[in-house]
């Protein structure tokens, strides 16, 4: 991999297309593509790597666009520029990013799933995407911790929510630990529906260390759950972004709403601190 970076600006549109404009300490050579790599895919792996042309959009600066129809798998996709003639890769730095046009995106009703992109930096420095594609998708709105339980807002894309749906707290590698809630629709647009998940019944078996309880939505009786998340936005991880207050769920229990680095709504069930 070439040591000499390449900086890209990002922009957004309302159907997710992305736009990157390129600029680096020196000129990047002619017919250079931009190399997205699905990272822990292996090099052969069929849509393990999409290339998209570079072309010249004045200034000094190359342009590359992503349709927002072009399948890319879910995952995080780290960005390169590969020139041709030129053995290895350049890195690719995040410069400015501008995705307002991301915020509260609203698929259109009767979509059968969504799927959405959003340019992040890494730890490292560098410019990657976290690709999202879920078909059905349960998008988490607004969520209120309370005392006793927590209450969440959302839409249903991609499927129905029927009699005898339902919400479903599961505690991963253990399929006994299972709780349920009634689903109930929301005034609002099509698919709105609305939970609210008591804090006590999980909190109910031993909680001897974190837990985080994954929630699924189940549109019917008897249907596959859909992982509640929130991705219909600009932000690319919710985990440290997003923090709801703690509460009391049984003695020596401290139960907390939050997000993973995925953006996967969970219940976060931990042991007390001595002051609580």
């Amino acid at each position: 991999m070439s040591t000499t970076a390449v900086r890209a600006d990002c922009a957004a549109d309302p159907a997710g297309t992305l736009t990157f404009d390129l600029t680096g300490p020196a000129a990047v050579a002619p017919a250079s593509t931009l190399l997205l790599r699905r990272r822990g895919a292996a090099g052969a792996e069929p849509g393990g790597t999409v290339r998209i042309p570079l072309s010249d959009s004045g200034a000094g600066r190359l342009r590359a666009v992503l349709p927002a129809s072009t399948r890319l798998g879910e995952g995080r996709w780290d960005a390169y520029v590969e020139e041709q003639g030129v053995e290895g890769t350049r890195t690719v730095e995040p410069g400015l990013r501008d995705l307002r046009a991301l915020v509260d995106r609203s698929p259109e009703a009767g979509a059968p799933g969504v799927s959405a992109r959003v340019p992040y930096p890494t730890v490292d420095g560098r410019l990657a995407l976290r690709c999202w594609v879920r078909a059905p998708h349960a998008e988490a709105g607004a969520v209120l911790a309370g005392p006793d339980g927590m209450t969440v807002e959302g839409v249903l894309y991609g499927a129905t929510a029927e009699e005898g749906a339902a919400v479903e707290a599961r505690l991963p590698g253990n399929p006994a630990r299972t709780h349920t809630v009634p689903l109930a629709s929301a005034a609002g647009s099509a698919g709105s529906f609305t939970f609210t998940l008591p804090y006590a019944p999980p909190a109910a078996g031993p909680v001897p260390e974190t837990q985080l309880w994954q929630l699924w939505l189940i549109p019917a009786a008897g249907e596959q759950g859909v992982r509640i998340s929130r991705i219909l936005d600009d932000v690319w991880s919710r985990h440290k972004s997003f923090v709801y207050p703690g509460f009391p769920a049984a003695p020596g229990v401290l139960a907390t709403p939050c997000y993973t680095a995925d953006n996967d709504l969970c219940l976060r069930l931990e042991p007390a601190p001595a002051d609580r």
